[in-house]
């Protein structure tokens, strides 16, 4: 089985919130890490699709990781690719059914999961996301990415948690207030450490 191992820089999610990162594919992570895909004529697509991206070309890029992927459409790298293209350009149903479909084509790789969970944080179903990230570390304990993200989505689980236990009662309570204070004081120290 060819490395399946996929680079990782940042990816936008809503403001006041720790960003989740996404595994993401940029020509120079991919060169250093001698991950292009085996076949020439795909490397070259995908070589091709990175500069027309980094060049904020991204329709052209995306349009030739359509094209790569009519010729060889189980390609792991680019389908990832687009997914991920897709990702930045909000498109995230599309987003979403590649990664869910790289789940079942490649259910030993955990970076499809962690960019799931990626998705499902931005849109706030924090239950869901928790539960792609310890799938994705179930399947690479190291992937230090999901066990970060999954640090953030437990950080905002706990919040919301303390949110509701504040609600719930009927007089206040000054520990509550502290860890309320606290979860939410350590959330904005990461969101600014994200940016």
């Amino acid at each position: 089985m060819p490395d399946q191992t996929l680079p990782s820089p940042l990816l936008p999610t809503p403001r006041r919130q720790p960003r989740l990162r996404a595994r993401r594919p940029f020509l120079t992570a991919l060169l250093t890490l001698g991950l292009l895909a085996p076949a020439w004529s795909q490397a070259s697509e995908l070589d091709i699709a990175q500069r027309q991206w980094l060049a904020g070309q991204r329709q052209q890029a995306v349009g030739t990781l359509e094209a790569a992927l009519k010729q060889t459409p189980d390609e792991l790298k680019l389908r990832f690719a687009l997914g991920v293209m897709r990702m930045e350009m909000g498109q995230l149903s599309s987003a979403q059914q590649i990664f869910i479909q790289l789940t079942e084509d490649f259910p030993d790789l955990a970076d499809p999961y962690n960019n799931l969970a990626v998705i499902h944080a931005g849109q706030g179903d924090l239950d869901r996301a928790r539960n792609e990230l310890e799938q994705a570390l179930r399947l690479q304990p190291s992937h230090a990415q999901a066990q970060e993200n999954l640090g953030d989505v437990l950080l905002r689980q706990a919040l919301r948690a303390y949110q509701r236990a504040q609600e719930a009662m009927a007089a206040p309570s000054t520990s509550l207030a502290l860890k309320l204070k606290r979860t939410h004081d350590l959330l904005q120290e990461a969101s600014s450490r994200s940016r």
